[in-house]
Formats: C-alpha cells, sequence, structure tokens
C-alpha cells in the first residue's frame, strides 16, 4: 500500500494537478505526503557558468542577486500555494504517524530537484510528479529520475487534476517484464477501482498473443470486474486508438509499462511512451 507518497511544489502553475493527483492517491489509502521543494544552489550555478564563460565575472553580483530573488519568489509561490491548498482540501500538518486521515510535511533542500526527487523517492511508496515544465516542455528528465533512480512506481500527473482515481482503470498492456512490473505497483488502486478495463493493441505481423486472457483471470482476484478490450488500429497509431478507447471508456487512471527500444532510456521512454505521456488525459503510472 503507497502510504507514504513524495510530490514536488516547484511554483509554477504545474503545481496544481501534481497537488491534485498526489492528494487523489492518498486519499485511497490515508496516506501521508512529503512536500518536497528543490531551491535552485544558485553560487553552484553561477560558478559552473563562470567557468565556462570568463566574460561572465563582470556584473557577477548583479546576476547572483536577480537570480536569488527569483528562487525566493518561487519558494513563496510554492508555498503559499501548497498552504491554500492543503487548508482546502483538510490536510494536516503532521510530523508524526496519525490514523485515518491524510497528513503532510514539508521539505525543502537546495540544489538539483532530480537528485533530490530520488533521494526522497528511495523512501517513499509512490512518486507523483508532473508532466510538463514552464513552456510545455516534458519533463523526461524529472520523469527519469522517479523512474530509474527510486525503484518506485511514479504517478504522472495530467494537464487537468483528476477527479479521483477510483473510478474506471485502464491498463495498457504488453507482454512484457515492464508491463508486469506496472501491474504489480498497481494492484493497491485495482482494489479500490470501480472497474479495470485491460486494453490490448493489434500489432501488425505479430503471432497472437492470449497474454490479456491470462491477466485478467489473474486480476480477477484483486477485482472481480475485469474486462478486455482488443483495439483494432485500422491504420491508425496505437497511442490514438488507445488513447481513444481510454476517453471513450471514461477511465480514470492509465498504468503501463515502458515500451521502446532496447537501450535502458529508450526501453522506458520510447516512442510510443513518450507519446501516451504528451497526451493522455489522465494520470499515468509506470514503474521500472
Amino acid at each position: 500500500m503507497p502510504k507514504i507518497i513524495l510530490l514536488t511544489a516547484t511554483g509554477t502553475p504545474a503545481d496544481a494537478s501534481v497537488f491534485a493527483t498526489a492528494l487523489a492517491a492518498a486519499r485511497l489509502f490515508d496516506g501521508h505526503l512529503i512536500v518536497l521543494h528543490v531551491r535552485p544552489d544558485v553560487r553552484r550555478e553561477i560558478a559552473a557558468m563562470a567557468s565556462a564563460d570568463m566574460g561572465m565575472a563582470v556584473g557577477l553580483d548583479g546576476t547572483i542577486a536577480h537570480m536569488e530573488e527569483e528562487a525566493d519568489l518561487r519558494e513563496r509561490t510554492a508555498d503559499t500555494t501548497w498552504r491554500a491548498f492543503s487548508a482546502a482540501n483538510g490536510v494536516k500538518l503532521a510530523e508524526r504517524p496519525c490514523s485515518s486521515t491524510v497528513t503532510y510535511e514539508w521539505v525543502t533542500e537546495t540544489g538539483m530537484t532530480d537528485d533530490w526527487l530520488a533521494d526522497y523517492g528511495r523512501v517513499a511508496d509512490l512518486v507523483v510528479v508532473g508532466r510538463e515544465r514552464e513552456g510545455g516542455v516534458l519533463s523526461m528528465g524529472l520523469m527519469e529520475a522517479a523512474l530509474m533512480e527510486t525503484g518506485k512506481p511514479v504517478l504522472i500527473a495530467p494537464a487537468v487534476p483528476p477527479a479521483g482515481l477510483d473510478g474506471t482503470i485502464a491498463i495498457a498492456w504488453k507482454n512484457t517484464r515492464e508491463a508486469a512490473g506496472a501491474i504489480s505497483a498497481a494492484l493497491p488502486f485495482f482494489h479500490w477501482a470501480a472497474r479495470v478495463i485491460v486494453f490490448t493493441v493489434e500489432e501488425d505481423g505479430e503471432v497472437a498473443d492470449k497474454s490479456h486472457l491470462r491477466l485478467a483471470n489473474s486480476l480477477r482476484w484483486q477485482n472481480p470486474n475485469v474486462s478486455i478490450q482488443v483495439l483494432h488500429r485500422d491504420r491508425r497509431t496505437p497511442v490514438a486508438v488507445l488513447l481513444e478507447a481510454v476517453a471513450k471508456a471514461g477511465c480514470n487512471l492509465l498504468v503501463m509499462g515502458g515500451y521502446g527500444h532496447t537501450r535502458l532510456r529508450e526501453a522506458v521512454f520510447g516512442g510510443f511512451t513518450r507519446a501516451v505521456l504528451e497526451q493522455a488525459p489522465v494520470p499515468v503510472l509506470m514503474a521500472h
């Protein structure tokens, strides 16, 4: 059961969906939220920039002051936004375990967000990260740190906050070790789901695979309301077919493994997986 849930507070608009997604998970399990804000190490960043460009020595004090002001503003924004969110949703600050309630603690560190996310993530049960950074850029570095460095399941928040995670859960199934790992990570969520749908997309030229039938039979021991949908491509991309079916079924959560090429990073963030992360309208639960 994911009791300890780590999330990031960045002080950007992307926080709203991360907060809501993490809270939706915490409410299922009476979880404790560790809210992590990481300030940039301004002097270290400046030193690195100056070593690469000696001309930066001119006006260095002004640059440091400006970057520190930006860091202060980002921290205040993150703190204020989280305090308002927690108060509105009845999430209480707690230093020790409480019974039958969602609680939180606030942690501030200085350095690289990816590094601290990995450190705190290793002692959490679930890591929640945002899909985008400022400017709409996919946060691949953050997601990679969460997945590859923590050893814990990662819940990736969508652009629009979810209403909950206890409705219909979709599984993007492929007969791989990565998909099996994601299923194991999602077992606590299946227990609370109204129903579970196993989606499998037909692949051209593949021998007929019956593993989705075995999966559904196994999952019915966790949740009796499990069904299967075999999706036909009809000349469309697998991602388009899958996400259309997920939306049509009104799913609240998508569980999937990483699919791609054989290199380690590509095996998690290959073309199919990356396209799903960019386009999925619901939270995506992954594990590696």
